[in-house]
């Protein structure tokens, strides 16, 4: 049986990784068709399926995922071998994958991503916006950004961007015209609010926290929507109560367009954290974003006065 080698193995690995041939092709410098005449080799020498791809989609069988997870792994070390030689010349260079939830990305990532780059031009940014918890490691990614509460054990979690945050419970003033303002979370029963659902998980339960006393409540309304933007634009719209980052509604509180109410039930939280994997050696280019944006905050100002 012809053997399988390493050239083979990252065609592999480009098309696993990007779920997608027309992608892989672009990463591997060469035509999809290619591509696939070359996986169509790789599985005939191995006498077994390694990709179920469609028309409209590219998963990989049980056999495909096992290859995945072990040569995944070994070709991320060789990559952080290449790059720790580029480190000697004292500028990191190389990609680094980056996974965020939307607002993350909005309001802490995007403007820190291109202040490092224009720091460190050598390193290409990959930033893919996924509001649903992601495994880094199985998903090719360097490094994530996540609430503190949210990251696994066995990662490293460094702060990133402002150290507190605050959410704020917003309508517009027709919403309240009819109805009282809600003094207590559990007034929220008599008002229709936009639920928010995760992309791979349930409906989210709003948190509120007085006097040491904290509450989730799970909500009702006659729209759910997937993204915090969204529920913004449909809270404009009078199509009930919103739970958005307080930084969202600050322009529309201030015009008049949208009203605040459970302030004092919405103090100031933890902010997010960049997280990666305990490995002994980081590639070049995360560990350069790590120190970078450990001393250089966000533009977004914390919502909290006190240090």
């Amino acid at each position: 049986m012809n053997r399988i080698g390493p050239s083979d193995l990252a065609v592999f690995l480009a098309i696993a990784t990007q779920r997608s041939f027309r992608k892989a092709a672009v990463q591997l410098g060469v035509t999809p068709s290619a591509l696939s005449h070359s996986l169509r080799s790789i599985e005939e020498r191995l006498d077994m399926r390694l990709v179920n791809r469609t028309t409209r989609s590219v998963g990989l069988t049980e056999a495909g995922e096992r290859l995945l997870a072990r040569i995944a792994p070994a070709f991320r070390d060789i990559g952080e071998a290449v790059e720790d030689l580029y480190a000697t010349r004292g500028q990191p260079t190389g990609k680094l994958r980056l996974n965020a939830p939307r607002l993350a990305a909005n309001l802490v990532l995007i403007p820190l991503i291109a202040r490092f780059q224009r720091s460190f031009p050598g390193v290409e940014v990959e930033l893919v916006v996924d509001n649903a918890f992601v495994d880094t490691v199985s998903e090719g990614f360097d490094a994530g950004i996540r609430f503190g509460e949210s990251i696994a054990a066995d990662m490293i979690a460094v702060p990133i961007g402002p150290a507190h945050y605050r959410y704020a419970v917003v309508g517009t003033p027709a919403c309240f015209a009819d109805r009282p303002l809600p003094r207590t979370p559990h007034d929220l029963r008599d008002h229709p609010c936009i639920r928010l659902r995760f992309s791979r998980g349930g409906l989210y339960r709003w948190e509120f926290r007085k006097d040491g006393t904290a509450l989730e409540i799970d909500v009702e309304g006659p729209l759910t929507v997937g993204d915090q933007d969204i529920m913004l634009a449909a809270a404009l719209e009078g199509a009930g109560l919103a739970y958005l980052f307080e930084e969202q509604a600050l322009p529309y509180l201030a015009d008049g367009r949208l009203i605040r109410v459970l302030e004092d039930w919405c103090p100031p939280e933890p902010g997010f954290f960049l997280y990666y994997p305990s490995r002994r050696q980081l590639p070049f280019a995360l560990r350069a974003f790590i120190d970078y944006a450990r001393v250089k905050p966000s533009s977004l100002q914390s919502s909290d006065p006190t240090p």
